[in-house]
Formats: structure tokens, C-alpha cells, sequence
């Protein structure tokens, strides 16, 4: 006999995604959960192509032996932004003479479609240490020592890896793509956090560690800083992944499941199966 579909059983369900909202409001419907959704964070280009254009003119003069490319909306915004100082078809052709690094399958995809060759391919759960495995298992190919290492960064400095990767003798270059801002419509946020403080949400989906500081911002803004920690505490807290968990630590904020693999279908599936039981445990 199949196993019973997962099911929230009509638990209160707090997602802070933006991009792809609508999605996973549809997924906690169909898994029985009542959806809240109030996006936590907007995409925002750096202000300026500084970095971006310094970084091509280097590629392009085969400055760089490793690109490291962390996310796939970062390789193509990154290329697109070269592009106002370097020909579309320069840049795509150092890439291809360089040694490529796609941390998972979006940045593959989005180099795929450039026509950009991955020297190495990093595999779930897709953390920097899992990034800097790949290098050291490969280093009969490229010693990292004395190595030139440019590393998209995905809205975020990374300094574990670039602290890991210079402690092995490369030379880095972080590049800035994009970084984090707040929405700007921030009334469901706001509710989300009032909701939170008074204990009416019952799980809390987080696809990233970011969306975790600007919830707690928001709070903090709003003087319920305490009583929205008082309701994550109360509540179900569901990370996608090691990364996010790792963050989620950081900022002190306790992870009851993280997602089976990183992926936001999985996250939500994972989440529907066991949140009832976890809540239960923390009734007790």
C-alpha cells in the first residue's frame, strides 16, 4: 500500500520567499497547510558595474585560472554587467579558456546557456566546504597554491571559502553581483511579523539565512524583536538546507528539520510530513 501523502493537516505555514512566491503558497495549499506568504527580500544589482567590469577586463587578459560561480541568476547577471566594457563573445570566450566551478545545477544552467564549459561541478548540499572539496580533490589538475580564484558572491561576502581558498595559497578575488534589500512593500512582512509574536504560525520555511535577518529587522523596528523570537521558539522551523541552517545558528534562531535535499519542493514535502510530530514533542 503507497504511503499517505504528506500532510500539514490545515497548520499555519509562514514562507518568506519573494521570486517564487506564488509557488510555494501553491505547494503548502496542496499539502494542506494554510499559507502565509510575505517576501523578506528583494534582489538588488551592486549600484555600481565596478567590480563587474574589472573582474571581465581581467578575465579577458587570462587573469584568473578558477571562477568559482555560486548561483546561476549571479553568472548571468555578472556577464550581463561586463558587457558595458567587453564584448558579449569576449567574455563568453574566457570563460570557456578558464576553469570553471558551478556550485549545483542552476549555475551549470546558466553557463549551459552561454555555451561556457564546467571544469567541476559542486555537489549537494552545495556549501562552501563542499565547494572547496571539489578543489582539493582536483588539484593534480590545478594546485590552488599560487592560484588566481575569482568568486562570485551571491549577496553575501562568503569568508569562509575566500578565508579557506587563500589559507591554501590562492589569490582572490570576491566579485559582488547582487546584494540583499529589504522588499518594498513591507505591510506582509510586517503582518507576518505581528502574527509570529503572537504565536499564530505554526511552521516557518526558510529558503535563506537572509530572510531570517530581515525578519528579524523588521522586528526589531517594530519593538517585537523578543516576542517574534518567543514565536519561532513556539513554532516549526524549517531550513532548506546546511547553508541556511548553518546561518539560521548564527543568528541564533534553533532549526527543527532541515529539507532531505536543498531543493523548495522538498523543503515544503519534508515540512508537511513532520511538522505535526515536532509540534507535538514541543507541547509536552
Amino acid at each position: 500500500m503507497p504511503d499517505a501523502t504528506p500532510s500539514f493537516d490545515g497548520l499555519r505555514v509562514l514562507a518568506l520567499e519573494a521570486r517564487r512566491a506564488d509557488e510555494i503558497a501553491t505547494l503548502i495549499t496542496r499539502y494542506g497547510g494554510q499559507p502565509t506568504v510575505a517576501p523578506a527580500v528583494r534582489e538588488v544589482p551592486v549600484e555600481s558595474n565596478d567590480a563587474a567590469v574589472t573582474f571581465v577586463r581581467t578575465l579577458v587578459a587570462d587573469g584568473f585560472d578558477v571562477v568559482i560561480f555560486l548561483t546561476g541568476i549571479g553568472a548571468r547577471t555578472l556577464v550581463a554587467a561586463g558587457e558595458a566594457a567587453v564584448p558579449r563573445e569576449a567574455i563568453v570566450g574566457a570563460l570557456a579558456r578558464t576553469k570553471i566551478v558551478a556550485r549545483g545545477p542552476k549555475p551549470v544552467a546558466a553557463l549551459r546557456e552561454m555555451g561556457v564549459p564546467v571544469w567541476a561541478t559542486v555537489p549537494e548540499p552545495n556549501t562552501w566546504r563542499e565547494v572547496l572539496a571539489v578543489l582539493d580533490a582536483r588539484q593534480s589538475e590545478l594546485m590552488l597554491a599560487g592560484a588566481r580564484v575569482a568568486v562570485q558572491e551571491h549577496g553575501v561576502p562568503s569568508p569562509e571559502l575566500v578565508d579557506s581558498l587563500r589559507a591554501r595559497g590562492a589569490t582572490v578575488t570576491a566579485v559582488p553581483v547582487y546584494r540583499w534589500a529589504l522588499p518594498d512593500d513591507l505591510e506582509p512582512l510586517r503582518a507576518a511579523v505581528r502574527a509570529l509574536s503572537e504565536s499564530r504560525v505554526d511552521v516557518v520555511l526558510f529558503l535563506s539565512g537572509v530572510q531570517a535577518a530581515h525578519l528579524d529587522q523588521v522586528a526589531r523596528e517594530m519593538g517585537l524583536g523578543d516576542a517574534v523570537r518567543r514565536g519561532l521558539a513556539h513554532a516549526v522551523v524549517a531550513s532548506i538546507g546546511p547553508s541556511t541552517s548553518a546561518e539560521l545558528r548564527r543568528q541564533g534562531i534553533g532549526v527543527d528539520l532541515d529539507a532531505s535535499h536543498p531543493k523548495m519542493g522538498q523543503l515544503v514535502r519534508d515540512a508537511a510530513e513532520r511538522a505535526g510530530a515536532i509540534l507535538r514533542d514541543k507541547e509536552r
